[in-house]
């Protein structure tokens, strides 16, 4: 039987992981975890003091963990703006068996704030809004994957509109 495949999806908010992490879910019969989902489900919108990682890192890991053992491929719809949150979930999942992919949605700044501005507009008062200001700080924190890093995983896709 072929190795599990664990993908994980990173971008900035509005860059499409969610939509995609939905839709890969589907084609490839794959379990998917959202991490906002569940931050909205257990604390409301938001951060929330660190809480945020530990629902990353353990509770939804050890999920995904149990799944590529039983050889079910998953979708981590994470973002990951750092390289070592990234490296700690491939080598996670090669540690365990499983094949890792990487899909990186990195459309232009001002492609993801027209995104962001609609779904400002229309989210509920749970969802999690974001700023202009925001949106170009998180830009400035994430490090995108270098070559070396892509060529880690078993596959990987880099998609930039």
């Amino acid at each position: 039987m072929p190795a599990a495949i664990m993908t994980l999806l990173i971008g900035l908010p509005g860059s499409g992981k969610t939509t995609l992490a939905r839709r890969l879910e589907t084609e490839r019969n794959a379990l998917r975890l959202t991490p906002d989902e569940w931050m909205s489900a257990l604390f409301g919108a938001g951060e929330h003091n660190g809480k945020r990682w530990v629902l990353e890192s353990q509770l939804l890991w050890s999920v995904a963990a149990r799944a590529l053992t039983l050889q079910t491929n998953v979708i981590l719809d994470y973002g990951c703006w750092s390289r070592e949150e990234r490296e700690l979930f491939r080598r996670r999942s090669t540690d365990l068996g499983a094949r890792t992919e990487l899909i990186v949605l990195d459309p232009p700044l001002d492609v993801l704030w027209l995104r962001l501005s609609a779904r400002n507009e229309l989210a509920p008062a749970a969802t999690f809004r974001i700023t202009r200001d925001e949106l170009t700080a998180y830009d400035g924190s994430f490090e995108r994957p270098a070559p070396e890093e892509l060529t880690a995983y078993d596959r990987y896709v880099v998609q930039q509109q």
